[in-house]
This record gives structure tokens, C-alpha cells and sequence, in this order.
């Protein structure tokens, strides 16, 4: 396969990456094609759809396991690979659905798609884009094993003055999305570590956050 693309956003590394797509809905990213692939006419059409289909390599995964621990359940419970969406795969393939915001002219590099709510690191490659359909995509009577069962609660945030004088709003409104989520490592996830200092890469800065009972602090 080619790559056809790569993706361009606020997120330099993988940690801190909302680790679903859809969940920090704010997280804007650019969408820039590999010049054999400039070509306007590959996408007449797409303006049509809200939405489409990502699929990507997860360019720093290494090797695979037949099993996992999906942070959901805390790191400390086993599922099997093809039961999760985790990196550590046969095939190191992602596939993401993102809101497609607009299609924009970028100078030499052509025409880059503007999108939202992308779970890929700055520079990951793309190698396929396809338009979500909702007739024939989204299944409501859908059931969704054990995520289903051990809902995510939200954590509050709480942003010192100190970023949201140097992030614009839309900065601002990602960032809380992914802190909400908590973003420690799975066995860390969901639990109260006052006193502790974590940090990630940010929109060219490196933001730490500490976790207490329900809440995260970031500056």
C-alpha cells in the first residue's frame, strides 16, 4: 500500500490522544496529500459528505499480542486483540470516523481537507479515505460488549491561566476534551494520584496536569 496522505494536528507524540475518534470532537486536524496525489479531481464529490472514513498505519507500533489490556478496563483485565481497537496488531491498521469540516487550498501543497475529532498523532500516514455512509454505517440496534458494561465518567478540568492565554479557543476546547478523559496510562485511569505530575505535548507546549478526586488541573 502508499501513502496517500498524512495527517497534521496539535499532538507530536501519542500520549494524551483521545483514544477513540469522535471523543475530543474539537481536535482539529489537517488532512495534507503526497504530491503524486494532488490531484483535484480524486476528490470531486466529497464536499457532499459530513463525515468519513480514515484508514491509517499506526506508524510507531510495535510487533502484536493475542492479547491486550484495554484501558477501558483499568489495564489489569485481558481481552483478545480482535475484541479491541489496540495498536499492538497483525496488521498495524487504524480506521477512524472524522466530521469533515471543509476542503481548503494550501498554496503549493494544493487541496487539504480540514477535519475534526481525529485520534492520530501529527505526521501519521494515511492510506485510504472513503465517505461515511450513515444509511449502511451506523447500526443503533448495535451492541458494544464491554465497553457497554464500564461506562467512562468524565473528569472535570481545570485550565490555569497560563495556557488559556496562549491556546485559542478552539485549543482550549480540545485539550478539555482529552484531560476529561483521563489520559495516565490505564493502570493509573480512574484513579484519585494527588501530588502526582503528568505531562504531554500540546500545541507546541508541554502542559502538565495533576489528577485528584473527580478533577484534573493543567497548566
Amino acid at each position: 500500500m502508499e501513502v496517500i496522505a498524512r495527517i497534521h494536528n496539535d499532538f507530536p507524540t501519542k500520549f494524551g490522544l483521545p483514544r477513540q475518534s469522535g471523543l475530543a470532537p474539537s481536535l482539529r486536524s489537517k488532512i495534507v496529500f503526497e504530491p503524486a496525489f494532488r490531484i483535484p479531481e480524486a476528490l470531486r464529490g466529497l464536499d457532499g459528505f459530513s463525515h468519513i472514513w480514515l484508514i491509517w498505519g499506526f506508524s510507531e507500533s510495535e510487533g502484536w499480542s493475542p492479547t491486550v489490556r484495554p484501558p477501558r478496563l483499568g489495564g489489569n483485565v485481558r481481552m483478545g486483540v480482535f475484541a479491541t481497537r489496540s495498536p499492538f496488531r497483525p496488521n498495524p491498521i487504524g480506521l477512524s470516523s472524522v466530521r469533515l469540516e471543509g476542503i481548503e487550498t494550501d498554496g503549493e501543497i494544493g487541496l487539504v481537507l480540514i477535519v475534526t475529532g481525529a485520534d492520530l498523532m501529527d505526521g501519521t500516514p494515511i492510506y485510504d479515505i472513503k465517505p461515511y455512509l450513515p444509511g449502511v454505517d451506523a447500526h443503533p440496534e448495535a451492541t458494544d460488549g464491554f465497553v457497554g458494561a464500564h461506562p467512562q465518567t468524565l473528569l472535570t478540568v481545570e485550565l490555569d491561566p497560563s495556557l488559556t492565554a496562549v491556546l485559542s479557543a478552539g485549543q482550549q476546547a480540545a485539550l478539555r476534551e482529552i484531560l476529561a478523559q483521563d489520559p495516565r496510562p490505564a493502570y493509573h485511569a480512574g484513579q484519585p494520584d494527588s501530588g502526582r505530575i503528568y505531562g504531554l505535548s500540546y500545541a507546541g507546549r508541554d502542559v502538565h496536569f495533576t489528577v485528584c478526586e473527580g478533577c484534573i488541573k493543567a497548566w
